[in-house]
Order: structure tokens, then sequence, then C-alpha cells
């Protein structure tokens, strides 16, 4: 038999990151031949990029495939904003392409750098929301180099995606913090997958499996580890989940963080960046209530750094939805549309703040290096958009038309959920910082019994012999919750255990 025939290859843009795909191709061999690139710049068509022909302008793609057929397209314009995408991935759709594969944004790739392992099939995230923020990663990475970091939640869309990024950091060694095995083997192979493929430097990959709620352990790892830099991300965080299960939340998400800056305070970490959201803000679910808490406790921690001479810096960022990750309405979406339909929306007028993944991780990098100690951080999400418009959008992207092929049922607000959120409270003021999509949070609420309500609510996380009744009750830790954050909703018929 004879060798297969190679995939025919567009690669659409001749800039630095189609010429590194296109050499990737070929030094490769295997995956197949580029037999053009695509762009609109009439300085660059006609002309040959590294003896392989720019063909153009990119509107023109049906009468360029009869002369030049092709099988496959690599979009590779990390720069190229969600209009333009839109464009690009809808004219080639129209033009047959089967196959269309995107190198991440910007806000991935370290200047002067692409890869071909970097590269996927393009999905709605990339096509949905507003246009990501341009941050200089070289720039905001710089701060890592030399450092050991660890992410907890490794496994998780905020916490790998940092990962991810982090890779170009020049950290020393990269730890993966996570409860859950399959999550962190996924994470730890995918980074040493992308490092044979070229991408960053040889920072030491450490996967470590682990429990929030073990403090005697996490005190031990970060001293054992010589952990300088945090990056808080693991989190119970399902509101509909968290509402069936709220000791669970305030157990992980509380009493987990007061482990792990208890740990951090004692190895003298250097910096610790608790990434939070926008549910935090007068809170109306138990997943909110938990991460205002958590929030009040990484800031106590910066209190405590500063009495006892210590060196740390302790921070917070917090942010609204993001596109893609795990759980959220988008592989809902794209679930619901596989089956048919309808897609669910819980409210016509309900809102969210979004943004990609890696938008949100770089900022969270940018913020965690230029920020200070006791510091709370958000980062500037644009306009909220109607969650009915992003459904209509997810249906168009699969080929479907709203309301014709694919409807859109309303089933309402579920327990714990807002139509519209927002990103700070009425007694919360913003600061500009010199990064424009980062702002600083200044409180204005007057003084808070932080000790208090963690005292109260131990009794219901963990078993106490003179308490019984407390462990795991469900009402009393709501009857708790309310009486330090008023905001929580009040759910009358809420079982006991």
């Amino acid at each position: 038999m004879g060798r297969p025939e190679r995939n025919r290859i567009y690669v659409v843009g001749a800039g630095f990151a189609g010429r590194s795909i296109a050499a990737e191709l070929a030094s490769k061999g295997v995956f197949g031949c580029v037999v053009a690139f695509l762009d609109d710049d009439p300085g660059k068509i006609g002309a040959r990029v590294d003896g392989i022909p720019v063909l153009g302008p990119i509107s023109d793609l049906a009468a360029l495939l009869r002369t030049t057929p092709a099988d496959e397209a690599i979009i590779a314009i990390p720069s190229a904003s969600r209009e333009r995408l839109r464009e690009l991935y809808y004219t080639l759709k129209a033009a047959g392409f089967v196959r269309i594969r995107i190198l991440p944004d910007v806000a991935q790739i370290v200047e002067g750098d692409a890869h071909l392992v970097q590269t996927r099939e393009i999905d709605p995230q990339d096509l949905l929301g507003r246009s990501p923020v341009a941050v200089g990663l070289k720039e905001s990475l710089a701060w890592l180099a030399g450092k050991r970091v660890m992410i907890t939640g490794a496994g998780g869309s905020i916490g790998s995606e940092l990962a991810r990024q982090l890779l170009s950091a020049g950290v020393e060694r990269l730890y993966l913090f996570g409860h859950g095995e399959n999550s962190i083997y996924q994470i730890d192979h995918e980074l040493r997958d992308l490092q044979s493929g070229g991408v960053g430097v040889s920072t030491a990959i450490v996967p470590v499996i682990g429990d929030l709620k073990d403090g005697p352990y996490l005190s031990f790892l970060l001293k054992r580890l010589r952990t300088d830099v945090v990056f808080h991300a693991a989190a119970y965080k399902h509101v509909p989940m968290m509402e069936a299960n709220t000791v669970a939340a305030i157990q992980n998400n509380v009493f987990g963080t007061l482990n792990l800056v208890n740990a951090a305070l004692d190895a003298d970490t250097r910096r610790f960046v608790l990434i939070s959201t926008d549910k935090a803000v007068d809170p109306l679910c138990v997943y909110g209530a938990s991460k205002q808490l958590s929030e009040r406790v990484v800031l106590d921690a910066q209190d405590r750094a500063t009495r006892d001479g210590l060196n740390g810096n302790f921070m917070v960022v917090r942010f609204g939805n993001v596109l893609g990750s795990r759980g959220s309405i988008l592989p809902l979406f794209m679930r619901q549309i596989s089956q048919g339909g309808p897609v669910t929306v819980t409210h016509p007028d309900a809102t969210r703040y979004f943004m990609t993944i890696p938008e949100a991780c770089s900022l969270v990098i940018k913020a965690g290096g230029a920020g200070s100690g006791g510091q709370s951080y958000i980062l500037d999400m644009g306009d909220p958009v109607p969650i009915r418009e992003l459904a209509e959008q997810v249906i168009r992207f699969s080929g479907y038309e709203p309301g014709v092929d694919i409807g859109i049922s309303y089933i309402g607000l579920r327990p714990g959920e807002r139509v519209h959120e927002r990103l700070h409270s009425a007694l919360e003021d913003l600061q500009p910082t010199e990064h424009g999509s980062i702002n600083r949070l200044v409180r204005r609420d007057g003084p808070f019994d932080l000790a208090g309500i963690l005292s109260e609510l131990a009794p219901v996380c963990v078993e106490d012999p003179e308490r019984p009744r407390l462990y795991r009750n469900r009402v009393a830790l709501r009857r708790i919750l309310r009486a330090y954050l008023p905001s929580v909703e009040e759910l009358p018929d809420e079982p006991e255990y």
C-alpha cells in the first residue's frame, strides 16, 4: 500500500505565528502540507513567504480553492478580534472546510513564540463575547522567574490555564495541586506535551494530590516545597450543586482557604493570590457567601503577616464568569444542541459578565505581580452579556437557526441565582491602577467579625462532641451566615441535614 495522501492546509495569516506554524508543519511532515497562506495584506498577496504562496483576499476564498485546493485551515492570527474571528470562521465554513484549527489568542502566546502543539479545534468560546484585552505576557510573567509556584485547583478550568501560561515564566518548579487524580493527571501530561512541542522552558512540573481540608498536610507541604507563590484557584463553585451541599461549600472554600493561608504564613510564602468571583458581592447563595468569607480570610492573613513581621503579600483578584469553564453554560448549551435542543436559559432578561479563561488568567498573573498585599483587585469585564443572546450565538455557531431548528426554553431562576450579577457592592469603590483592565477595590463596609463567624461555623463543618446537633446542619449554617451576611437567601423549607 502507498503512503496516504497528506492533508492540504491553508494557514490563515502570514505573520510570525503563521510562519512558525508552517515551518513546524514542514519540518514534521506527517501532519500535512501547507499549500498556501491566506492573508488580506495587499503587500503580501501574490508574494511567497518561506517559499509558500500568499493568496488573498480571504473574501475570495471560494475562487482561490478552485486553483489551490485545500482540506483544512489553521487560523494563525493571535491578535485577531472576536469580530474578525467570526468573519474568518464563517467564511471558511461556507467554503466547505470541515476541520478548522486555531492558535490561542495573544493572552496565551509569549511574544514571538507560537507552536503547532498549541493549535486546537475552534470552538464557540473563540468567537463569543468581546475581544480579549491584549496583555504583554512576557512582561507580566517576569516577576515569577526562578520562583517555586503552586496552583491549587490546577486541574480545573482556571488552574489549568494558569499552568499553561506559567510554562513560559521561567519558574523553577510548578506545583500542580488538586484533589482530583484524573484532572491533575491530564494537566500534568498536557504541560509535558507542550514542553515537548517547544512551548516554554525547562520548568520542573510536580503534580501533587491533596485536600484543602487537610491543614497539617498543607503546612507540611508548603514548607517542604519551599513555595514562593500560591495561586489559589481551587473551590467548589457550581451554584445549584452548592445550594444542595451548603456545608461542603463552607468547609472546602472557607476553612480550606484558612488552612492554606495558615500554611502559607507558616512557610513564609511571599505571594498569595486568591481567585474570587462576582458572586461574593452581597452574596445571595451559599457559594457566594463562601467566597466573600474566603476573601476576608486572605485579607486578614495580610494583617497577621504584617503583625508578625513576615514578608508575605496576600491579595484577592475578583472577576465574573469565564467562557467555556467546566460546568458553565457554554458546554451545557453545546450538549443541549447536540441532543436537538431546546437550549435552556433561566430568565429572558438574565445577564452575566464574561471573559475568556486565557484573558482572565493573564490578568490574574499581571495583578499578582503588580498588586500589593492586603488589596483586592477586580478585572474589567466589559459590559454584561444577555444569556439569551449568548444562546443564540452558540446555536448559530453549530449551524442552526435559533427558534427554527433549535428552540430556547426559559426554565426560571434556580436557588441562589440572580437575574443580574454585580462586580462590586455599593460599599466598595473602584480605583484605577496602572493597568487599565485591573481596578483596585476599596471597602467602606466597616469592621467585620471574621473570628466570630468562623468560630460559629466550625462545629457545623467539624464534629464537636459538645454540640453534636450542629454537625452538618444546613439550617444552622444558613442561620449563622445570614446573621453576618444578611443578603444570603432565606430558605424556609431547607432540610436540617
